[in-house]
């Protein structure tokens, strides 16, 4: 009885511990990702010269300096409208390829399906500056380098085996009774999908969009090797990283993350559920 006594604090104490180094691990992974971004968010809401002032100030000014001298930068709307115009035609082609093959995967059963959805996933195992040489001499040969589309073309590369996974993993969640049931009340297999599959999976559908413009945004390898005169945002800023001053940088910085931001408050729920974690 005595020792049955002592062993219960011993392990309250255990379990008391592991949740204080829990609790401490998850305060400083926040703190890792959430505090560079709020100081790149109080440098770019300040102004110019409190940026370039030192000690750094704790709290913003509310000051559109910086954001003003970002779109006034030569060069910088023009590469601000290439990024939008090619995340755009990236998440319109990397769901009109992904949202039917990810469709095929939970509807249908062949050899070799478990393989085929292990080789989607590898295609991001191939570092893009090993294919950066072919890609190049490819794309001037048939007219795509330094266009809108070719680089479009290289994100949707990038985009589509997440893409085909998310929406594998919302197609499996929709139970195919509901397709057969549209069936045998006179609709086809594309009018079920499109009355009965496609309103239930159209957040999920949307979040994938989202993942797949977020992807193209944040890109800089592929837009700085196949552009010269239509870079995108990530590339201008690189080329011009070191001229610019420091407060463009912040502000350059901060219009390549609130997309990120926003990507991942809207498909949170969709990512735990691509790996099979319930959602709570």
């Amino acid at each position: 009885m005595t020792t049955v006594a002592t062993e219960a604090p011993a392990a309250k104490d255990t379990r008391s511990a592991g949740r204080r180094l829990y609790v401490a691990g998850v305060v400083l992974l926040c703190a890792w990702v959430l505090v560079p971004i709020y100081f790149l968010a109080i440098n770019t809401l300040s102004s110019p010269d409190t940026v370039n002032s030192f000690p750094k100030p704790f709290f913003p000014e509310f000051d559109l300096g910086s954001l003003s001298f970002f779109l006034q930068f030569a060069g910088m709307l023009d590469a601000l409208k290439n990024s939008v115009i090619v995340a755009a035609m990236t998440m319109v082609m990397s769901i009109a390829i992904g949202a039917p093959a990810g469709y095929a995967l939970s509807r249908f059963d062949f050899r070799g399906k478990e393989l085929f959805r292990l080789l989607i996933l590898l295609t991001r195992a191939f570092p893009l500056p090993l294919l950066a040489l072919p890609l190049a001499v490819m794309f001037i040969q048939t007219g795509l380098d330094d266009t809108a589309f070719g680089l479009a073309l290289v994100h949707t590369t990038l985009a589509i085996p997440f893409a085909v996974l998310i929406t594998f993993s919302l197609f499996s969640g929709i139970p195919l009774e509901l397709e057969e049931a549209a069936w045998t009340l006179g609709c086809t297999r594309f009018t079920a999908f499109t009355k009965v599959v496609l309103p239930l999976i159209l957040p999920g559908i949307t979040a994938s969009a989202i993942f797949a413009f977020v992807i193209s945004w944040n890109e800089v390898f592929a837009a700085a090797v196949l552009t010269i005169e239509n870079r995108t945002l990530t590339a201008f800023l690189l080329q011009s990283l070191d001229t610019s001053p420091l407060h463009l940088k912040f502000a350059g910085g901060f219009i390549l993350v609130v997309p990120a931001l926003i990507f991942i408050f809207a498909v949170r729920k969709y990512l735990f559920a691509m790996w099979g974690i319930a959602n709570r």
